[in-house]
């Protein structure tokens, strides 16, 4: 399909959108999907959810006119396992990539080549969906699933077209020596700046940590050339946006819309990434920034005629940024000098980025699609990254050729149904930051943290109904629920070689029997 020229391309997707209409309601006019991924972006962050600093006016009218989930959920509280269970729709108890890793530690042949451990030839991807279904494809933004030529590269899991960083570590910094576009390697920057530094005395300057070529700035070009572009045939366009992860270093202007009073201390760059100056107008002009981004997306679609026939649906790939493990700093400041408290960018759930509680999982998502989706809709069922390959697909009208292990939430963002509690449970399996479990039964979610350790953590329980920051441990209550979270990963988690996490699941006769 691939290959085909762009006619035949253009006549595959038109049958396939006209077999799937008495099953979807699809239009005659083929449904194009934006998704935009947001990097380290709070439940708390948005206007749209109680954000009350930082202004974010285009995600709030996208909310406003579409729905608002209020307990999604990425796929991981980290950037690549969160991309990986989004992209293939397998939860992280299956997902290939369950945690950040570089290519270069597992794969020698690589070299030095940039990148994060790749996804296999074996993977299926929501792209390969669309592309075979007659979908021109791109994905513009930050990458993270493996290096130029391995079998992650984007051009071999879907994507016709690539612009962005391949490597989650180039992709520290907002003014990089290079992009990617698709297999060569752009020069942008003949002086980079670093995404890593510290200065523990004298002056802090703005000025020093800023570069000529603002690689955001070329990512939302490149998106809107690609829609102009395609506006006659149907697209998939993945937007991985690279706000608000640190390094902080967004253009001066974009910082001078902030208060001067909110900063009263400088970041010297003592918990990782770059110094600035006024670290709190920095991060809320990194979410301005994006919130802009967000903007000026939806008014290429305008220009382009075809608003009202793209599914956009919004969200971040985890929690905001952490606490720095084994901090001996005594900083105020979270990792990269975000100073998540005095934004409540958690929207008051328990945990950061690293972290399976609520704040390092529980992402804003919004989805628009005037004429299906209602407009100020809210849905307050659970749901997570895995949920979006059969979602897209259904949308689309599309058969998924690969299993997934989420559910479509087609009808319920069209009103045909409500999300229900009794869905699929939600599970993760995460290999880092000491290894941890969580699995979401109806209104409780079991987590297990520390389980790389000698003496793993024990089993935690909430019941997020009637306690979403997740304050009061109902394990002792809730024997017969450790139970069933024990089962369901026994029968639903697959050894994973590169990423291992031992379970310490309790023995049962059935096990004692073999």
């Amino acid at each position: 399909m691939y290959f085909l020229p762009i006619i035949l391309r253009r006549l595959v997707a038109g049958l396939v959108l006209f077999a799937a209409g008495s099953r979807v309601g699809a239009t005659s006019a083929p449904l194009n999907i934006v998704f935009i991924l947001a990097d380290d972006l709070g439940y708390g962050d948005l206007g749209s959810y109680g954000q009350e600093k930082i202004p974010t006016p285009h995600l709030d009218r996208l909310a406003a006119e579409g729905m608002r989930f209020t307990q999604h959920y990425s796929g991981a509280p980290t950037c690549a396992p969160s991309r990986c269970v989004l992209l293939t729709g397998r939860h992280l108890g299956r997902a290939e990539i369950r945690g950040n890793e570089d290519a270069r530690r597992r794969f020698p042949e690589y070299g030095d080549r940039e990148g994060q451990y790749p996804l296999s030839a074996d993977a299926v991807t929501v792209a390969q969906a669309f592309r075979r279904a007659g979908y021109a494809t791109a994905a513009i933004g930050k990458w993270g699933l493996g290096p130029s030529g391995s079998t992650g590269d984007p051009n071999r899991q879907g994507f016709d077209h690539f612009f962005g960083y391949l490597c989650q570590r180039v992709a520290h910094s907002f003014y990089p020596p290079h992009l990617w576009r698709n297999a060569d390697r752009i020069i942008i920057n003949e002086k980079p700046v670093p995404g890593h530094a510290r200065q523990p005395g004298g002056e802090v300057r703005m000025e020093d940590w800023i570069g000529k070529s603002y690689a955001p700035d070329l990512l939302v070009a490149e998106a809107e050339h690609f829609i102009a572009a395609h506006a006659r045939q149907p697209f998939f366009l993945y937007l991985p946006f690279i706000e608000p992860h640190v390094a902080m270093h967004p253009p001066r202007a974009s910082v001078d819309r902030f208060p001067a009073d909110w900063d009263t201390d400088a970041y010297r760059g003592e918990n990782l990434f770059l110094p600035h100056p006024r670290p709190r107008a920095a991060y809320a002009a990194m979410v301005s920034d994006l919130d802009g981004h967000v903007g000026r997306v939806m008014a290429a679609l305008e220009r382009a005629g075809i608003a009202d026939r793209t599914l956009v649906v919004f969200t971040s790939d985890n929690g905001p940024s952490m606490k720095r493990i084994g901090d001996t700093t005594n900083s105020r400041f979270h990792v990269g000098g975000v100073d998540v408290p005095f934004f409540n960018s958690t929207g008051g759930l328990r945990g950061h980025k690293g972290s399976v509680y609520e704040g390092g999982l529980r992402v804003p998502t919004i989805a628009r699609l005037p004429g299906r989706i209602p407009a100020g809709l809210v849905s307050d069922g659970p749901g997570y990254f895995a949920d979006w390959f059969p979602t897209l697909a259904e949308a689309a009208g599309l058969q998924p050729e690969a299993a997934t292990d989420g559910e479509s939430l087609w009808p319920a963002m069209t009103g045909v149904r409500r999300i229900t509690f009794e869905r699929r449970p939600m599970i993760w399996v995460f290999a880092e930051y000491g290894g941890q479990v969580a699995v979401r039964l109806g209104d409780f979610k079991l987590v297990r943290r520390n389980l790389h350790a000698a003496v793993p953590g024990a089993w935690e329980v909430f019941d997020l109904a009637r306690d979403r920051a997740e304050s009061r441990d109902l394990a002792g209550e809730n024997p017969a629920l450790i139970e069933e979270a024990e089962a369901i990963l026994r029968r639903e988690v697959a050894d994973n070689a590169a990423f291992p996490v031992p379970l310490h699941l309790a023995i049962v006769a059935s096990d004692a029997a073999r």
